[in-house]
């Protein structure tokens, strides 16, 4: 039963996905006065893509053809690392930070090959700005992850969620400076705006999407889904970690059920606030991203700091 409902969990996280991504999109057209697409729009997207002949550059090499199935494949796992709905499932023995920041280095990696191995100008420099932002991004997260360990003794998801809501609403400075640090490195990582605009196509703003400006059909497909499945991932450990309230401890319908409901509810807010912040920021320049980023590890720093000074002196 446990293993079913580890699954089934995985299988929620794949699906609802392009939701959540069209739910922010509605959000920021209502916000632009904008007609908003369905709210099911990216399924019609990713079922367009699946149907389309794949077109490949003749110096493509086999590595950009597997590419789009390890991205795939490592978001996926990532995903099944993830509390969704329940804790202390059967995937909770590998359900920690630091195997969560490996499949994302993973499918970076590999994207970040593909968007070489064709050898267009794009690519080159949407790879190239990919791992400079990845170099400076992952040491803010390692450092918010190094806090919420400090804090529960564990950087085990199901352990830290536990911790958490074991201690009711406790507010803790070292939580809050985690929380936004790992809301910044967030953005960063799915490249929205600030850093990145995913509904652009100029050359000289273009990070994520200049490395897969190459791919067609169901290999878009497959990397169009996983960069919806990052958001949700980010959007979870957000909701999950910091706001644990309604997650489901025990197996059991009902528990799910009010865990379903909190989660989407949670869900729903996040999105609404990343469309608010979108909509009312503009993009910065390439060259300060990395101030923006060190602020992120900066405020991860001064969490680990506050717990230190008042928590264990």
């Amino acid at each position: 039963m446990s293993w079913l409902l580890a699954l089934l969990q995985t299988v929620a996280f794949v699906l609802l996905a392009p939701l959540f991504a069209g739910w922010v999109k509605r959000v920021k057209c209502w916000l632009q006065n904008r007609r908003p697409p369905p709210l099911l729009q990216s399924y019609r997207d990713l079922r367009k893509l699946f149907g389309k002949q794949v077109l490949l550059s003749h110096n493509a090499s086999p590595l950009f053809r597997v590419a789009p199935y390890i991205i795939a494949g490592a978001t996926l796992l990532a995903a099944a690392v993830v509390p969704l709905l329940a804790v202390n499932l059967p995937t909770a023995a590998i359900a920690d930070v630091i195997v969560l920041a490996g499949f994302f280095a993973l499918a970076r990696f590999f994207l970040a090959l593909a968007g070489m191995d064709v050898g267009t100008a794009f690519g080159g420099m949407g790879s190239s700005r990919e791992m400079t932002l990845s170099a400076l991004a992952e040491p803010a997260m390692l450092m918010a992850v190094f806090t919420l360990a400090m804090v529960a003794g564990s950087t085990n998801l199901s352990t830290v969620i536990g911790h958490i809501l074991g201690d009711g609403l406790v507010l803790r400075p070292s939580l809050l400076f985690a929380l936004l640090s790992l809301i910044l490195v967030a953005v960063a990582e799915t490249g929205r705006i600030p850093v990145d605009n995913p509904a652009t196509h100029l050359e000289l703003t273009m990070i994520h999407e200049a490395m897969i400006l190459e791919y067609s059909g169901r290999h878009l497909a497959l990397i169009e889904w996983a960069a919806q499945l990052k958001l949700m991932i980010y959007g979870v450990l957000i909701a999950n970690i910091f706001f644990p309230w309604g997650i489901a401890t025990q197996p059991g319908g009902g528990a799910l059920l009010l865990a379903l409901a909190a989660i989407g509810l949670k869900l729903g807010v996040l999105g609404t606030a990343l469309a608010v912040g979108e909509t009312v920021l503009a993009k910065m320049r390439l060259f300060r991203v990395p101030a923006f980023l060190t602020l992120a590890l900066t405020l991860a720093l001064i969490g680990l700091l506050s717990h230190i000074i008042l928590e264990v002196a």
